[in-house]
């Protein structure tokens, strides 16, 4: 089915209508062996340690989910994986993997509906029973596979796009549904473009700045296409609501944990793009700055240290500072010779941190600067 007759001709009234609850194919059918191939993937999906298994974040997504769903909440199931980047996936039985790093770049409940609207449109749409029935002639079925067994190993991630993609018109297909089901939830739907917008300037961020090697956008319409077709798309739309400040209150236990998870990642440029985004909505936040702070230091370009240093100094004004701020500033000081600086900012971390893993090497480097 074309776009054209899924949703109409530009302005037109959209035609296109969430199909009924799925059945349970039957076993015998090429279909049903590929449910049941799923089914034990999702089964050690769910065992894996990778998982996050928070109660209130787990029905606070699961529920956005349903809201976009309909009736087919019931076959909906919403798995976290603890992977910092940028990623989602739908499975023909139901399953849905949201990862980690995607969750630190939402902004609000909208975007994630946004998101998760998307996947349930390749769902409804049965999208990945094609794909899935092509890679088996393919024989790359395998390879999809190792995508439910991911679950951490990040580097797999290009490769597996390569081998299990949607093709454009199905991207935009379900783009498209994706805010009808927004727009059926009351979502604010001009939230949609903004998470194409801000993933765009990570990409960009990094040397050369080339989308066609992000498998995130490889496999996806041009990232200026997607976000113009979004943006049109909601332009007639009445209003709804963002959620910002509901999914602010349920992910602000994650936060420190994520921003860590997104520092070790050792992708200076995008991350610097994604932190100096996120201060620049809330710049009273010390988390924030320390993080932005540790990607300058660890970089060490340019006048990255004196970039470092002001970070965290500021997050330090701010007050209720990760104590790791004082041994970024510890670090940068004993660089560069400032011996008196760099025993009283090791002095604080220590304080704040007596049993801080690295503990033992920072107090041989204070002993290093008695003499």
């Amino acid at each position: 089915m074309s776009a054209l007759t899924l949703f109409g001709s530009a302005g037109a009234q959209s035609e296109w209508k969430p199909p009924a609850r799925f059945s349970r194919p039957d076993i015998g059918s090429d279909e049903g062996g590929l449910w049941a191939l799923m089914d034990r993937e999702e089964t050690r999906l769910r065992r894996s340690p990778f998982v996050i298994r928070d109660a209130r974040l787990n029905t606070y997504i699961q529920g956005v989910a349903c809201k976009l769903a309909g009736a087919h909440c019931p076959d909906i199931r919403v798995q976290i994986v603890h992977t910092p980047l940028f990623n989602a996936s739908m499975a023909p039985n139901g399953l849905m993997q949201v990862w980690s790093g995607l969750l630190l770049r939402v902004e609000s409940e909208a975007q994630l509906a946004a998101v998760l609207g998307h996947e349930i449109g390749h769902y409804m749409q049965r999208h990945a029973v094609e794909q899935l029935r092509d890679l088996r002639a393919r024989s790359a079925f395998g390879q999809f596979l190792g995508l439910f067994g991911l679950v951490g190993a990040i580097g797999r991630l290009a490769t597996l796009a390569g081998a299990f993609s949607f093709s454009q018109e199905q991207e935009r297909d379900a783009d498209r549904i994706s805010i009808e089901l927004m727009r059926g939830a009351g979502y604010d739907v001009t939230e949609a473009a903004k998470v194409w917008e801000n993933l765009l300037l990570e990409v960009k961020a990094r040397p050369g700045g080339d989308t066609a090697r992000n498998p995130m956008f490889a496999t996806h319409p041009p990232p200026a296409e997607r976000r113009e077709m979004l943006a049109k798309m909601a332009a007639e739309a009445a209003a709804g609501i963002s959620g910002e400040a509901e999914w602010k209150a349920v992910f602000k236990p994650f936060v420190q944990e994520f921003l860590k998870d997104e520092i070790q990642l050792g992708q200076h440029d995008e991350s610097l793009a994604l932190f100096t985004r996120m201060i620049a909505r809330d710049a009273a936040q010390p988390m924030l700055l320390f993080a932005r702070a540790e990607i300058y230091r660890t970089r060490g370009k340019d006048n990255d240290l004196e970039m470092a240093i002001t970070d965290y100094a500021a997050a330090a004004t701010l007050g209720n500072e990760p104590p790791e701020v004082h041994r970024g500033l510890g670090l940068i000081y004993r660089t560069r010779k400032q011996f008196a600086e760099s025993r009283d900012s090791f002095t604080r971390y220590l304080e704040r941190m007596p049993e801080a893993p690295d503990a033992a090497m920072i107090k041989s480097y204070l002993e290093e600067m008695k003499s």
